[in-house]
């Protein structure tokens, strides 16, 4: 068995990749093939930590557009990631992977607060550690949520595993069939050219403290741990140039 390249990852998975083709959601199928996935680089030692969006149920964005107060949309948003993480949790759990969600916002009884030095203590005891509920604040995404915590726990990488693209193109190649995929890149020429990879803030936020981010897509079996043994699949976008 290939060993793994990187010691300690971030993931930071789409909510609407847990919805698969129903657009909406939770599949069970997708959700239990993401949980397989991340026990195949578990059980090569990788510690884990877990960022899952929630824009498979709610969306502050749209909330906001229909006249909503664009913070209450967003706790909502935030409540949303909470739900997708207790389910990814189960799963991980019937396939004997210890886990254990931390949320940003409390809620004792279904989750442990996010405490920075207990994530850590967890990671070295190689339980998986989901961070739900954002970054607490509205106005931030859970782009920025994911590298707001990989600063925080020291992470090699953050793994962005998408289920519509294999990678950063230079436009979307489901409306521009030429559009050129990129096999590296820099936070620079990802802000510059506006590449949609992640917001501004969480490109920001990486490049200021040099982590790396691979961009690939999680619905072929498999990718996640091809990517943590170091093959060649999808997107890096490196650190300080």
């Amino acid at each position: 068995m290939s060993s793994a390249k990187y010691n300690r990852i971030v993931l930071k998975l789409s909510g609407e990749a847990l919805a698969g083709s129903q657009g909406f959601g939770i599949k069970p199928e997708i959700i239990k093939s993401v949980a397989a996935q991340v026990k195949e680089i578990y059980d090569l030692g990788v510690e884990i930590a877990i960022v899952v969006g929630g824009g498979n149920i709610w969306r502050g964005k749209i909330g906001s557009e229909m006249g909503m107060d664009r913070a209450n949309a967003d706790y909502m948003g935030m409540l949303a990631t909470v739900m997708n993480s207790l389910s990814l949790q189960d799963s991980l759990e019937n396939l004997g992977v210890q886990t254990r969600v931390q949320t940003s916002i409390e809620m004792r009884q279904v989750a442990e607060p996010y405490i920075r030095r207990k994530a850590i203590r967890h990671l070295e005891k190689k339980r998986v550690v989901i961070f739900a509920a954002g970054t607490g604040n509205p106005y931030f995404s859970t782009d920025t949520t994911a590298a707001l915590r990989a600063a925080e726990i020291e992470a090699d990488v953050i793994l962005m595993a998408k289920n519509n693209v294999d990678g950063v193109y230079s436009a979307d190649p489901t409306l521009v069939p030429d559009a050129v995929k990129y096999e590296t890149l820099s936070y620079i020429e990802v802000l510059q050219q506006g590449l949609a990879v992640m917001d501004s803030t969480a490109s920001s936020l990486c490049m200021d403290n040099d982590i790396p981010l691979i961009v690939f897509s999680v619905m072929e079996e498999g990718n996640i741990r091809r990517v943590v043994v170091g093959e060649n699949i999808g997107t890096i976008v490196r650190g300080k140039e």
